[in-house]
């Protein structure tokens, strides 16, 4: 027999009814085989015959001291009925007992239920929140990401585009300038327009040994015999485009040496990497 089942069965009243002796017989059979069978129906008896013993105990009334003779000549006499044996000034009639059956309260599991039911609710709406805020950073991270890239390709095209306007614009004049005994085997491509005062360096051809942490390229521009700084920059730079440098109108030759990280305001003579005169 199901839990559920006998929990019906306790809370059909049958076992007060039991208690109370107001079953029929096939009742009564039925009720012992129940509580012989399932220790919760026999716990739930003595229950039941625990709180009428307490609920009798509690609304006792003393009786009357006129009616010892009466309960003794009836027991005497053997009598079943002891209305036949009424004491002077009682009334004819006795108001018969009423007895009132004992039930306990049934306790409902609806609130129980439904508190289970909106936690439950609560739990998985706060799951499902937690997954969509989590998509909705994965979605704002992939747009940072696809912008990043979107500018970086349009920082490329554009470098491209002037890198094209460069070799095709005739006020430029391009030098390559070749390894000194410093490197030998380095070489750098300025592109110069006197016209615009604007200079560039071709990184993608550029043959430059690798700078650490702690030193930069330094392009510098020879006027005269007075090299002027045109700005730094890195041989190992993740995009190999056109670089542009600072402006200089005029220029005898141009010259890169190695310095610290920075630049200096002269150059280093001793690492000098390459040098071109127009």
């Amino acid at each position: 027999m199901r839990v559920e089942d006998i929990k019906a069965y306790i809370e059909s009243g049958i076992l007060e009814l039991y208690v109370l002796g107001d079953v029929s017989h096939e009742e009564k059979l039925g009720v012992e085989a129940m509580a012989a069978k399932h220790p919760a129906i026999k716990a739930e008896l003595a229950e039941i015959e625990k709180s009428l013993e307490l609920y009798a105990k509690t609304n006792e009334v003393e009786p009357a001291a006129s009616q010892r003779d009466k309960i003794l000549n009836s027991l005497v006499t053997n009598l079943g009925d002891d209305r036949n044996f009424k004491s002077y000034g009682e009334p004819t009639e006795q108001p018969e007992a009423k007895i009132v059956p004992f039930e306990r309260p049934k306790t409902s599991n609806f609130y129980k239920y439904a508190f289970a039911a909106c936690l439950a609710l609560l739990i998985a709406t706060v799951v499902a929140l937690v997954n969509v805020y989590n998509r909705l950073q994965d979605s704002a991270n992939l747009v940072a990401s696809l912008q990043s890239q979107n500018q970086q390709f349009t920082n490329t095209v554009s470098l491209k585009d002037q890198a094209l306007r460069v070799f095709h614009d005739p006020s430029y004049k391009l030098l390559r300038m070749k390894g000194t005994p410093k490197s030998p085997a380095s070489g750098l491509t300025v592109a110069w327009s006197p016209a615009q005062k604007r200079v560039w360096i071709d990184m993608s051809d550029a043959k430059m040994p690798a700078n650490d942490t702690a030193h930069q390229y330094q392009l510098w521009a020879i006027v005269g015999k007075t090299p002027v700084s045109l700005g730094v920059f890195d041989a190992d730079t993740v995009f190999k485009d056109m670089k542009e440098m600072k402006s200089i109108a005029s220029a005898d030759a141009f010259a890169v040496t190695l310095e610290k990280r920075g630049g200096s305001p002269a150059p280093t003579m001793d690492e000098m990497m390459v040098i071109g005169k127009f």
